[in-house]
């Protein structure tokens, strides 16, 4: 493995490195440590060296692209099931290994129970599931899942790693990333792949005025994260071929610098990338009672309120409830816009939805270009009328 780095100035040949590999992967020769072909990048030296001698490097240019081949996408595992954004990343995955005759393979790590879950992912047409399980992987900790994953990358050579953006995958790409020296896209809505294998990444930028296509093309691999809900889950398939393979862990791997003191469930709301309606409210809407007039439109609906980013800043909402670039991506069977001009921070991330209606008093408001029914109205009387006709109907 050429990615690692020893500063002879600072190593002073104590061995410890030597010591604490569980791979044998290093060696003293002469007046330097030799790295082999074992080497998994695991971390183990880089964390236990006391001078600070070993870094990962990889130089660019470094690498044979034909080496490296093949999808990996991270298995994030909540409340001891598969998150549902690995299902849209195995589709996505799908589609772009047609165009270069790739694997797509998968990396689960967790605790007692997870091979199980890695079994559920065959009926989805992945080639390889790579199963990394340990009582010490339970809950997740971010160095060690991080050693697992590339302990995985390194024995695989994946030529792209894809990983959710959730709070658990921004927390696991960079370090990923850093560690294999290579590049991240984060947050990604649309990804392709050219015939040489470079992946391009598309993503919002300066503040979703463009949207950017970003290549990694010097070095391997190529990690990205994508939204949840941007993309299609992946299909079943009638036959399925995949295999499960069980990875060595050994107790060095899964050791954490992380002491987990106490842990709750926190009882699970229906997030706003769940949800199948969506009523929203924008800077047409001027203050608290009219807030509650479309929160009354969403609940009749059965679904949530949300806000735009201005309506959050003025204290209306929270982000958790807000969509856009700064706030969530979502994909509901039915959204509609109350006062929302319609700025491309906010459509980026509504477009997806099955049915989008409109309701804004200026004819040539942005929103209505995305929309499918569009109300030129005053959303004063727009919006109770709704309410009143969903009520009535429920009734009837």
């Amino acid at each position: 493995m050429d990615l690692l780095n020893f500063d002879v100035q600072k190593c002073t040949l104590c061995g410890l490195c030597i010591e604490k590999c569980p791979f044998e992967a290093l060696t003293i020769e002469g007046s330097g440590i030799v790295v082999n072909e074992k080497c998994r990048a695991c971390g183990l030296c880089v964390r236990n060296c006391p001078e600070k001698a070993i870094k990962f490097e990889q130089k660019a240019k470094a690498f044979d692209k034909s080496v490296w081949k093949n999808f990996l996408i991270y298995v994030e595992q909540e409340r001891g099931d598969i998150h549902p954004v690995v299902y849209e990343l195995i589709g996505e995955a799908r589609k772009m290994a047609k165009k270069v005759d790739y694997q797509v393979n998968c990396v689960i790590v967790g605790g007692v129970g997870t091979a199980e879950n890695a079994k559920k992912l065959l009926a989805y047409g992945v080639d390889k599931v790579f199963v990394y399980e340990h009582p010490g992987f339970e809950g997740f900790r971010a160095d060690c899942y991080a050693d697992a994953v590339a302990d995985c990358i390194a024995a695989n050579k994946p030529s792209s790693v894809l990983i959710g953006a959730t709070a658990l995958g921004r927390s696991l790409a960079p370090r990923l990333a850093t560690r294999f020296h290579t590049g991240l896209t984060a947050d990604c809505t649309t990804l392709d792949i050219k015939e040489n294998s470079d992946m391009i990444q598309i993503r919002p930028a300066f503040g979703g005025n463009i949207m950017a296509q970003i290549a990694i093309t010097r070095s391997r691999p190529q990690f990205a994260t994508v939204r949840y809900r941007v993309m299609d889950k992946a299909a079943k398939v009638e036959n399925p071929t995949g295999e499960v393979v069980i990875c060595e862990v050994n107790d060095k791997m899964a050791e954490s610098r992380i002491e987990i003191l106490e842990s709750k469930v926190i009882e699970k709301v229906k997030s706003l990338e769940e949800e199948d309606i969506l009523v929203v409210a924008g800077r047409g809407v001027r203050n608290e009672k009219d807030v509650e007039m479309c929160r009354e439109l969403a609940e009749a609906l059965g679904g949530q309120l949300a806000f735009t980013r201005p309506m959050v800043e003025n204290g209306f909402g929270d982000t958790a409830h807000q969509i856009g670039l700064s706030g969530r991506t979502v994909r509901p069977k039915l959204i509609i816009t109350c006062g929302v001009s319609g700025a491309i921070q906010f459509t980026s991330c509504m477009t997806g939805s099955e049915c989008i209606v409109a309701i804004n008093n200026d004819p040539e408001a942005q929103i209505f270009k995305v929309a499918h029914y569009c109300i030129v109205d005053d959303l004063y009387k727009v919006v109770p009328h709704l309410t009143e006709l969903v009520k009535n109907r429920k009734e009837d």
